[in-house]
């Protein structure tokens, strides 16, 4: 992988992950903070045609009423990040802590979270390298925290909303995995084992979207976990993991209970110029796009399943060009279980040239379509320029 594109990505890894590298280096007694994050904006031009005002769970955007095309000058799938990491060594204990906030570029008027910083991790981590680490707060789930790690459009946008300044846009959410999200946690990760890693945690219960999960409740800690081996040599590098989650729920106004569960199962190679990524999931009442998103119909369980496919290059002018397809799939819970969407699937091309070491110039192309299951369907296009600076 051309060592600048090699270091935006590491970038992007490292403003959703636990540790810091590679930012601004401050020694403070003893401890060394780690000042790091990111800047980016894009500006996008969305076209939808068809029928997806009335699909529930649609990533299309909708045909516009007042212009047939919407434009929105926006951060993409990774925020603007701001973190602090401090990290010390007392006692024969590797000992850190880590807090972020996360701005968006475009603060239009808007009320709520939309306009105001999102405060994404607080937690401390504490281990040695021959036990392990302990990880106590609030972090990216372990659950298909691999498929947003390895999707090019972290660098750009993907999926996007109508709304210029209302939030950060999809990525490959809804249309190739479910969001990982952010969660309160107490997780375990092993030491690593020459490229094997595993991490198991549980969760606040609190991770369902209860807006359009028909108001279920959860009492019980979610339980998650990974597992992971990275390689290295002449010809190939790369990594392989899988990964799952189990929740239980019940319905406010009938009591009927069922246990959500998800598992996964990715791999990213590369080999010289070339990349792949190819990763799939399938889940039992987990939803769409997000975590208990239309997941369910009055306690009975919907399926629902999806992946991606990626493939890069890396041009002689440095810059990387890749293509992308993925899909996510909802099943219905009933025969008349009919309105809600059963395909999301969105169509990738992107350029990523690394203009300096830490800035990266980024032109996206994305074709979306939603299906609903009573036969409708939506059909939204958009193309995106801007740039994602790390430091």
């Amino acid at each position: 992988m051309n060592k600048n594109i090699k270091l935006a990505v590491a970038g992007a890894v490292l403003a959703l992950t636990s540790q810091a590298n590679a930012g601004i280096i401050i020694p403070a007694g003893d401890w060394t903070l780690d000042v790091n994050g990111n800047v980016n904006t894009y500006a996008t031009w969305t076209k939808g045609k068809g029928s997806n005002t009335a699909a529930s769970g649609g990533i299309a955007m909708p045909a516009q009423t007042h212009d047939d095309q919407t434009q929105s000058i926006n951060t993409g799938l990774l925020p603007a990040w701001l973190g602090f990491t401090g990290t010390t060594r007392q006692n024969d204990v590797d000992v850190s802590f880590t807090i972020s906030m996360q701005p968006n570029v475009s603060e239009n008027a808007v009320a709520g979270d939309d306009v105001s910083p999102k405060w994404r991790q607080t937690f401390l981590t504490f281990g040695d390298k021959s036990w392990g680490s302990v990880k106590l707060g609030k972090d990216i789930g372990l659950f298909a925290s691999e498929a947003i790690l390895n999707d090019m459009t972290l660098l750009g946008v993907g999926g996007n909303s109508a709304n210029s300044g209302a939030k950060t846009t999809l990525g490959g959410i809804g249309t190739g995995y479910i969001y990982a999200a952010w969660k309160g946690q107490a997780t375990y990760s092993t030491p690593n084992f020459n490229g094997f890693q595993a991490s198991v945690g549980i969760t606040n219960p609190n991770q369902f979207d209860d807006t359009v999960a028909q108001s279920v409740y959860q009492d019980r800690f979610g339980l998650e976990g990974k597992a992971s081996y990275s390689f290295s040599g002449d010809a190939l590098n790369g990594k392989v993991w899988v990964s799952g989650l189990s929740y239980d729920v019940t319905h406010n106004t009938n009591g009927a209970s069922f246990t959500a569960s998800a598992a996964d199962i990715g791999a990213n190679v590369n080999a010289g110029n070339l990349g792949v990524t190819a990763y799939y999931y399938s889940g039992e009442g987990v939803g769409t796009t997000t975590l208990g998103s239309y997941s369910h119909s009055s306690g009975t369980k919907r399926d629902s399943d999806g992946g991606y496919a990626q493939l890069t290059y890396i041009l002689p002018t440095k810059t990387k060009l890749g293509l992308a397809y993925g899909v996510s799939n909802l099943d219905r819970a009933t025969s008349t279980d009919t309105t809600y969407v059963a395909k999301n699937e969105r169509i990738t091309v992107g350029l990523y040239h690394p203009l300096t070491k830490h800035l990266n110039l980024v032109a996206e192309y994305n074709d979306i379509e939603s299906r609903v299951h009573n036969g409708t369907k939506g059909e939204s296009q958009a193309g995106s320029l801007g740039a994602i600076l790390f430091f």
